[in-house]
């Protein structure tokens, strides 16, 4: 814009709009309104970097993961459709992402000694996001469709 227009105030719908159009675009929540499907390849590297040690490249876990080791905790579960990530909603997977097994399942009362770490300390609500996003895509449709139904009432969805 040129200071003779500015000063006239006599501006094109362009030149007002465009700085507006931009500053939107790049925030955020336009990037994820505009690209609504996860970003499946994120998800598995991270995965790999940060959870695959413990529950497998392949996310069938460790073996006997329902058996609790001499210490009393529990090998890390699998992640496919074979474990137990999938009968819990979205909300407690994120939040046992964040602060880890012991702090969740101790503020919920039950009795079970988790080995599993936190990782809000490491990973953002956009990578445990993206992480979960690239796990459930591992499962069948039909239990993709019981783990949403279970993250909707969890939520409190009608």
């Amino acid at each position: 814009m040129t200071i003779a227009k500015r000063r006239a105030g006599r501006f094109s719908a362009v030149e007002v709009a465009l700085p507006a159009v931009v500053l939107l675009l790049s925030a955020p929540q336009a990037r994820a309104f505009f690209h609504n499907s996860p970003d499946l390849e994120q998800g598995r590297v991270i995965y790999t970097a940060n959870c695959a040690s413990c529950h497998g490249a392949d996310l069938a876990g460790q073996p006997d993961w329902q058996t609790a080791d001499a210490d009393g905790t529990y090998p890390a579960p699998p992640h496919d459709a074979s474990g137990h990530t999938w009968h819990h909603g979205d909300i407690m997977l994120r939040d046992y992402i964040k602060r880890g097994g012991q702090a969740v399942l101790g503020e919920m009362g039950v009795a079970y000694a988790s080995g599993m770490p936190a990782f809000g300390d490491r990973l953002t609500d956009s990578d445990i996001e993206a992480v979960l996003d690239y796990i459930k895509s591992t499962w069948p449709e039909d239990i993709r469709a019981i783990q949403a139904e279970r993250s909707a009432i969890e939520a409190g969805a009608p």
